[in-house]
């Protein structure tokens, strides 16, 4: 398995591709923008993005859509039935869905919105805007945070700790440097 990583200059969030070592159909997590500097990565790994997995609907993780359904005929899996003008594939946390040939499992992390994901393949663990380095994802009310806490808590941090957590923006983390390090998750 491949990932490619395109991470933006300025203002939209990260996006991720995997597929498989030697080209093919491949997996976009969060179109945040797609512009030539992506479609250049996915060619020149001989990717053909077959899905889109989209962590939650804010626009900054979205906006890609348009351009990049005109370029691939890709399935969407999201927490909502539509996004954008799109219909997409419901992915409903404590499933596994299979998308471009690999074997997806879906996590619900309510919390930042309702309709946030996290979607694990292998050992990536794709975390939108839930859990990155350092820190948690922003709430709406305390009692929103709560939920987003527990939830990370009980569902990602019982984890192996090697486990890649790539985030919408910012760096890459693992779930053991999580675990130990993230002042918003410790006592």
């Amino acid at each position: 398995m491949k990932l490619l990583c395109h991470f933006p200059a300025v203002g939209v969030s990260n996006t991720y591709v995997v597929g498989p070592e030697s080209g093919g159909d491949a997996i976009l997590v969060d179109p945040g923008r797609f512009d030539v500097s992506l479609l250049e990565l996915i060619e020149g790994a001989g990717f053909y993005i077959r899905a889109v997995l989209v962590s939650h609907d804010h626009d900054n993780h979205i906006q890609g859509l348009n351009t990049l359904l005109k370029i691939y005929d890709a399935a969407i899996f999201a927490g909502n039935e539509r996004i954008k003008d799109f219909p997409a594939i419901p992915a409903k946390g404590g499933t596994c869905i299979r998308a471009a040939g690999f074997e997806v499992e879906v996590i619900d992390i309510e919390g930042h919105s309702p309709d946030s994901r996290v979607f694990k393949v292998g050992s990536y663990l794709f975390t939108g805007d839930v859990l990155s380095a350092g820190r948690i994802g922003t709430s709406n009310t305390s009692e929103a945070g709560l939920r987003l806490t527990e939830n990370i808590s009980s569902r990602l941090l019982n984890l192996p700790g090697d486990t890649l957590v790539l985030p919408g923006h910012g760096p890459p983390t693992t779930i053991s440097v999580e675990r130990s390090l993230n002042p918003e998750l410790s006592g």
